[in-house]
């Protein structure tokens, strides 16, 4: 039995996306390449709102939070964590001998303005990076107000992990002052996994030009270089099935209009919120909540593997709590194609499964 997902990601793909994925292979150095590369760019620009350059990567979204991390660090990174995908990040950063600090909150808060302001104040570091929305703790930091403290500081290159909210949330790019902005298929955007990418802005670009080693297959100027040189083709051969899928996808987006989808998010989040208000508690701070994503405290100490299987016998899924937060929490995310029908159904079967009376 299929199990309808309601995870942080794989999600639940559209048939007529999974078909595309399965459109017979063409030349990676072909025109039709550089044509299908060069259409997802412009759908791609239009959804982050953004005229700046589009990078493609052959790999998750952490391979582009690597990449840009080492790109782009001439002189020291700040990486903020509200947490458990923002320390991945300082994580990176150290694997690859980047000078770099981390700067975390307790789990369910959030980055605040005024932590950027000192820290950036010092003029230590000429790179930072901050998580939109953090899935382990269904948090969605404040864009704006973050976005607006960075602007304070032109030479700071601005990095987000926007991979489980770009396609779900409105991120306008050039707007925030962002330089690059990371994301993956299979969360908000309803692809398969295995195909990252992001913005790449000027200021990106000429920081990295100053950078010695950037590494190889990660090296967003070298992709960026070749793009330009060749004609929106890659250095090294890319995941056209993914490509094929994403430019079918990405219409299907622009074509449910972005307003309205990042409104179907909204509705989704806040059915699950109020249900988790009712009968649980929310984990992250009400202030900043996810609207990709719900994190639920487990304070009916329910045992949420056996949950899960008896959810996975009516044909759902949900998610544990992330790392610490283990059987401490649970997750349920509402995300990309899902429906608030499909959350009310998942939901009236939590609800029978635990005998919760509405």
């Amino acid at each position: 039995m299929h199990k309808k997902l309601f995870i942080p990601g794989p999600v639940e793909v559209q048939p007529a996306v999974l078909e595309k994925m399965a459109t017979p292979m063409i030349g990676h150095r072909s025109k039709d390449a550089s044509k299908l590369q060069e259409r997802i760019t412009g759908k791609v620009q239009e959804m982050l709102y953004t005229k700046e350059a589009i990078l493609l990567s052959t790999s998750s979204g952490s391979g582009l939070m690597e990449g840009a991390v080492r790109s782009c660090t001439l002189k020291r990174a700040a990486i903020f964590a509200v947490g458990a995908f923002g320390i991945r990040w300082y994580e990176m950063a150290q694997s690859n001998n980047v000078p770099v600090d981390l700067f975390e909150v307790e789990w369910g808060n959030a980055t605040t303005l005024e932590m950027i302001d000192e820290v950036l104040s010092t003029g230590k570091y000429d790179l930072i990076t901050i998580t939109h929305n953090e899935t382990s703790t269904g948090l969605m930091n404040p864009l704006e107000t973050i976005a607006g403290a960075i602007k304070n500081y032109p030479d700071i290159v601005f990095c987000l992990d926007a991979v489980s909210s770009a396609g779900g949330s409105k991120i306008e790019v050039d707007k925030l002052g962002i330089d690059i902005c990371i994301t993956s298929t299979q969360k908000a955007l309803g692809l398969p996994p295995g195909m990252a990418l992001c913005t790449f802005s000027q200021k990106a670009i000429e920081r990295a030009q100053q950078v010695r080693c950037r590494g190889y297959y990660l090296d967003l100027l070298a992709l960026y270089d070749y793009i330009q040189k060749k004609d929106y083709q890659y250095p090294s051969t890319p995941s056209l099935s993914h490509m094929f899928a994403l430019d079918y996808q990405l219409d299907c987006i622009l074509a449910e209009g972005l307003d309205q989808r990042f409104a179907r998010h909204i509705d989704m989040a806040e059915y699950t919120r109020q249900w988790a208000r009712e009968h649980f508690e929310l984990f992250a701070d009400e202030r900043y909540l996810s609207n990709t994503l719900t994190t639920i405290k487990n304070t009916r100490k329910i045992d949420i593997s056996a949950l899960n299987r008896e959810l996975g016998a009516r044909g759902y899924q949900i998610s544990n709590g992330y790392g610490k937060l283990k059987d401490k929490t649970f997750r349920i995310a509402h995300m990309a194609d899902c429906t608030l029908e499909e959350v009310k159904e998942l939901i009236d079967n939590i609800n029978d499964i635990l005998k919760i009376k509405n």
